[in-house]
């Protein structure tokens, strides 16, 4: 009889465990958990849309977090700002550590020193490539729905720590001013603005 009860609380105990551990690899489904880096990475688009925010106009139109696709391409874009100089993607990248690579390089090394004085690295996507995809997906999304528009991306590196000098990465609110109240190809009225902005939300 005491053998059944202590196999029986053996029994549960295990099952609690599975659960535990089931429950946990699954908890980031439902938003419980997050891995450090998805946490950085959400902290670092939120001050990057505050600093982008104070370089907007009167009229500037800033959406975040929007998804679009062409030919099967999916793209999603950290931030478009739409106003009369054309359309501006921002891609916000919370890149901590030394950063090494070129601007055509498809990944970039990362080296990043632990607490115990150790460096380790890993490879991390380009966000110069990745924006300049992500124009190519937007321009011909647009196009197909009847919006012809010029686009510009770029790239901000919040930890100011590029590896390359590019005109495609941006260091600060002065930057962000300059790269969307520049004039470009064409100016578009507040019609467009309003339909590319109705088109991607």
């Amino acid at each position: 009889m005491d053998i059944y009860w202590i196999l029986l609380a053996v029994t549960e105990v295990i099952a609690v465990m599975i659960l535990i551990v089931v429950l946990a690899s699954n908890a980031d489904l439902f938003g419980l958990f997050q891995p450090g880096e998805r946490r950085a990475g959400k902290r670092g688009e939120k001050m990057a849309s505050k600093v982008i925010r104070r370089a907007l106009h009167s009229g500037d139109r800033m959406l975040t977090n929007v998804c679009v696709e062409y030919d099967g391409k999916p793209a999603e874009l950290d931030n478009v700002i739409i106003n009369r100089y054309g359309v501006f993607i921002i891609e916000v990248k919370n890149y901590k550590g030394r950063l090494e690579g070129g601007e055509d390089d498809y990944e970039w090394h990362k080296y990043k020193i632990t607490h115990a004085g150790n460096e380790y690295e890993r490879t991390v996507k380009n966000p110069i490539k990745q924006v300049k995809r992500q124009t190519y997906v937007l321009a011909h999304y647009l196009e197909v729905n009847g919006a012809r528009v010029w686009i510009r991306g770029y790239a901000m590196l919040l930890e100011g720590n590029s590896p390359v000098e590019s005109e495609y990465v941006l260091k600060n609110t002065a930057d962000v001013e300059r790269a969307i109240h520049t004039k470009a190809r064409e100016t578009l009225d507040e019609e467009t603005v309003e339909r590319i902005e109705l088109l991607l939300k």
